[in-house]
């Protein structure tokens, strides 16, 4: 695919299936994800892939979090935060691992490691994979952030679920000039 039409078509998909991405697919998606812009080659970004077993833990540390923040959340609850990772075969968390630089500040860090996640999701596209970037509770609690190793301000800026796609939305048509202002005019 080439890269313009990927840029026009890419869409979140949400209903994702097997297969996910095998090992030289997931390298590609690494490799697009490190060309990521990044003022003063700070690098800010860390991959977390969960695939197997590791959506289990993923999902467990899910439920943990939502028991942790509320102890009376009922199983059911508990239940349905620890099967949200089986909703792809893979999931790559991007953890935006910032660090104090006198011109980069933390905003730039953060920007870098999202648009590392969206270089993840356009090669993925590329590749006729299909993917979706999730954030939510997860993202923001003390518990999964601890868990998967971001401290001070490190920031998980989302869980992207990548797949096949078991159903293919379609791509809305937006009208550029909704969100455009040209200056001075």
């Amino acid at each position: 695919m080439e890269a313009l039409e990927a840029l026009l078509s890419r869409k979140s998909t949400p209903r994702l299936s097997e297969p996910g991405p095998d090992q030289q697919q997931l390298e590609i998606l690494l490799r697009a994800a490190v060309r990521a812009p990044d003022h003063a080659a700070l690098r800010p970004w860390q991959f977390i892939v969960f695939e197997g077993k590791g959506l289990d833990d993923l999902g467990q540390i899910f439920s943990d979090a939502l028991a942790r923040k509320d102890p009376e959340t009922s199983e059911a609850a508990l239940e349905k935060a620890k099967s949200r990772p089986h909703r792809a075969p893979m999931i790559i968390a991007v953890v935006a691992k910032v660090s104090e630089h006198p011109k980069v500040p933390v905003i730039e860090q953060v920007l870098s490691a999202g648009s590392a996640a969206q270089n993840i999701l356009l090669a993925a596209h590329a590749m006729g994979l299909a993917g979706i970037w999730r954030t939510g509770d997860p993202c923001f609690d003390p518990y999964v952030r601890e868990r998967l190793g971001a401290s001070g301000d490190d920031q998980i800026v989302g869980f992207l679920y990548l797949g096949t796609a078991s159903a293919v939305p379609p791509v809305p048509e937006l009208e550029v000039s909704d969100f455009l202002k040209v200056w001075g005019k």
